[in-house]
């Protein structure tokens, strides 16, 4: 074994450690900057490792891919938005996935026929798992921009239409897997999986978008650990398994957050608006107050809790917040953030947005805490979120996010909501929250909102 040999695998397994470290660091806000930096010093020794320890046949398109990627990657971080970092992240899944499966494409191409029954294997679940990965991203993508229709997509015989689609693709898969000299059989299971990836993510609705990016991820980490076995490199068998198995690790617990099944969550349609109103809602009248109304009720709380949403993310009012608690904690009212864990249009999305306002992990409560401490809460405020707060949830058993763990604000003694306009939420539900008489609305963008409420605080 030569020196370079030596050296690519202690980089390899420097590179192991980082990322296992990585994701402990991932696992608690306060350490998630450090557990980034891991994960980006481990990338980069397992970069090093592969240039330096494989054969290059050529320089050129290396260096060509590192600088597309450097120029890109400068340009993301000037350019795109924390409100549309979902989408990136999207994105990403798809980059990655597709690039699994070109090598795969690759691989076939130069070594099909001599690989043996297990690489042939490694080889078809890669380009099978990439491919369905691409297009199911990037639909995803697409429908948390807003460039495909965020409601389900379904019509009769789609069931039984994405079953012959999978059983045709798996058949490919055997085929090739048995005569791996078919080049036919071997581009058609690609293509089937390159439509099935469509047909798997159109039926969901964008309200369980942050499920599907979930799952999205753990199959673009299983497909990067299938290009390790075919390529024989530990780093990406590693690094694959742990991001594949913690990809589904989020979607379990998401759809626990949501009481509901990753069944139900690909094939329950949520997110498809119902024909009429909820029950509790019908006749009612949401109650519009004034900024001052609004201000008198939180300069002389005793306890405020805010709980941020989407909206907030879209009106970038995560500094404007974090004032309006500052003055309100320096007339004496005890500040606290609820999240929902599902809130946002990512895992963690809240909790990045207020540690951009510089808003202590200490006030940030999760659902379970806070919830008990509502009905003493003289204030909530709740800026752009929906579906979190739905009492519908566990009040109306046969509403669509019946059982859903919520954010039981209704249960303060005064609720101020902070909304665009009258439309309904994410998932196209009724909020009976918005109709009850300890609620009132304040309507127009969630910053300048804030900062009216900030401005009339001051003068009380």
């Amino acid at each position: 074994m030569s020196l370079t040999s030596y050296f690519m695998e202690a980089t390899y397994l420097i590179a192991s450690i980082l990322f296992v470290l990585a994701l402990k660091g991932m696992s608690h806000p306060e350490t998630a900057r450090r557990g980034m930096q891991m994960a980006e010093g481990g990338m980069l020794a397992a970069i090093v490792g592969t240039l330096i320890g494989q054969h290059i046949v050529t320089w050129e398109w290396i260096i060509a891919g590192l600088a597309l990627g450097t120029i890109i990657g400068v340009w993301v971080t000037g350019k795109v938005s924390m409100t549309a970092m979902p989408q990136w992240t999207a994105l990403s899944h798809a980059f990655g996935a597709l690039a699994a499966a070109l090598v795969g494409v690759g691989e076939f191409i130069i070594h099909g026929a001599e690989m043996d029954v297990i690489m042939r294997g490694a080889l078809g679940f890669e380009v099978m798992l990439g491919a369905l990965t691409t297009t199911g991203s990037l639909i995803a993508a697409g429908k948390l921009q807003g460039v495909i229709d965020g409601k389900p997509v379904q019509f009769r015989g789609q069931s039984a239409l994405n079953l012959i689609l999978f059983v045709a693709m798996m058949a490919c898969f055997i085929t090739f897997w048995i005569h791996p000299e078919n080049v036919v059989v071997f581009y058609a299971m690609m293509a089937l999986a390159f439509v099935f990836g469509v047909m798997l993510v159109i039926p969901i609705g964008s309200a369980d978008m942050p499920v599907v990016m979930s799952l999205m991820n753990s199959y673009a980490g299983l497909a990067a650990t299938a290009t390790g076995f075919v390529l024989g490199n530990n780093v990406l068998i590693i690094a694959g398994t742990l991001n594949g198995f913690s990809g589904f690790i989020l979607s379990v617990l998401m759809c626990k957050a949501m009481n509901r099944s990753i069944t139900n969550v690909l094939f329950g349609g949520f997110g498809n608006a119902p024909a009429c109103a909820s029950a509790t809602a019908n006749g009612g009248v949401m109650r519009e107050i004034s900024i001052d109304d609004a201000a008198m009720q939180l300069a002389y709380a005793s306890r405020v809790v805010f709980v941020p949403g989407y909206g907030l993310a879209t009106a970038q009012a995560q500094n404007a917040v974090r004032e309006l608690a500052d003055l309100l904690e320096e007339r004496g009212v005890g500040v606290k953030y609820a999240i929902h864990p599902v809130a946002g249009r990512m895992p963690g999305h809240m909790n990045v947005l207020l540690a951009e306002a510089n808003i202590s992990y200490a006030s940030l409560y999760e659902m379970d805490q806070i919830n008990p401490e509502f009905p003493s809460t003289d204030v909530v405020v709740v800026i752009g979120a929906n579906d979190v707060v739905n009492p519908d949830a566990r009040d109306n058993p046969t509403s669509l996010i019946a059982g859903m763990p919520i954010l039981e604000v209704d249960r303060a003694k005064s609720v101020i909501v902070l909304k665009r306009g009258q439309g309904r939420g994410f998932s196209g539900l009724e909020n009976p929250l918005f109709f009850k008489d300890n609620t009132g609305m304040l309507y127009g963008d969630a910053k300048a909102t804030l900062g009216h409420l900030a401005q009339a605080v001051q003068q009380v």
